[in-house]
């Protein structure tokens, strides 16, 4: 069980808050690069991300890092999957909703997760087979049946806005089921939000590791459910994923199928 993985990625995780926080109050003069169109990156997300790689380098320095900035760093079988400011777009806004994200995959499946929301000083975490917390207090999916009153969370494809037409249509079909869609901005924290309850369901097209690996291990050990499109189960290879408890994440899963076929044809 590793229970130390999880300390480790805490310790990670709280000292890249405390860099997030320090620049609040000086967002007007952060050094900002547009990566690709739309996709932007700052000054924050790369000393948040160092500070995450020492605390990780320091205790496993044989570890492989995945990280959202620094890309691949080192081989094994043990990846660290790392986004050091999930929402970094609401961040440079100044719109409270962002996180930190850490997790563990060994031979690709998340066994340990992190995400923390420093604001809100909002700590979620997982190891396989023990359960997934905040702050210390166990968690679960909310209990929905199915879409009926559901509300679901999602992420427009701003790296990749030729699958547009296929989002807006999974998100009408979903919306003519669910009660309410919400668009925050996070993926680490919306699937954090799933697992504790407070959203019922998730789908996002083409996200990164490092965007899902840590939230997806919190909705597993809360109870839930997380898939690809075609409802195939594990951490998706098209990064196309859903996500909530098993009766909701099945429910989307069928209800998006016939908006699907643009994505899966990519």
């Amino acid at each position: 069980m590793p229970r130390p993985a999880v300390n480790v990625a805490v310790r990670a995780a709280r000292a890249a808050g405390q860099i997030i926080l320090r620049y609040m109050n000086r967002l007007d003069s952060l050094e900002v690069i547009e990566k690709q169109r739309h996709d932007y990156v700052s000054e924050v997300d790369r000393l948040a991300e160092a500070e995450i790689i020492r605390e990780l380098r320091r205790a496993y320095p044989r570890d492989a890092i995945l990280g959202e900035e620094s890309g691949q760093i080192g081989n094994s079988r043990n990846v660290w999957a790392i986004d050091p400011l999930d929402g970094t777009h609401n961040y440079l806004r100044g719109f409270p909703h962002f996180c930190v994200s850490i997790a563990l995959l060994e031979g690709g499946e998340p066994v340990v997760g992190v995400v923390y929301d420093p604001l809100r000083d909002e700590l979620f975490t997982a190891s396989k087979g023990d359960g997934a917390y905040l702050n210390d207090r166990r968690i679960r999916v909310g209990k929905r049946d199915g879409l009926a009153g559901a509300l679901l969370v999602t992420g427009f494809p701003y790296r990749q806005r030729r699958h547009l037409d296929a989002q807006l249509g999974m998100t009408r079909v979903l919306l003519a089921e669910a009660e309410d869609i919400r668009r925050t901005g996070s993926a680490a924290l919306d699937l954090a939000y799933v697992a504790a309850g407070r959203m019922d369901g998730y789908f996002e097209i083409g996200l990164y590791t490092w965007d899902m690996a840590a939230g997806c291990l919190l909705v597993r050990e809360a109870g839930g459910r997380y898939c690809d499109f075609t409802g195939r189960d594990g951490i998706p290879e098209t990064g196309n994923l859903v996500a909530g408890n098993v009766h909701v994440a099945n429910a989307m899963v069928k209800a998006i199928a016939p908006e699907v076929t643009p994505v899966l044809a990519r």
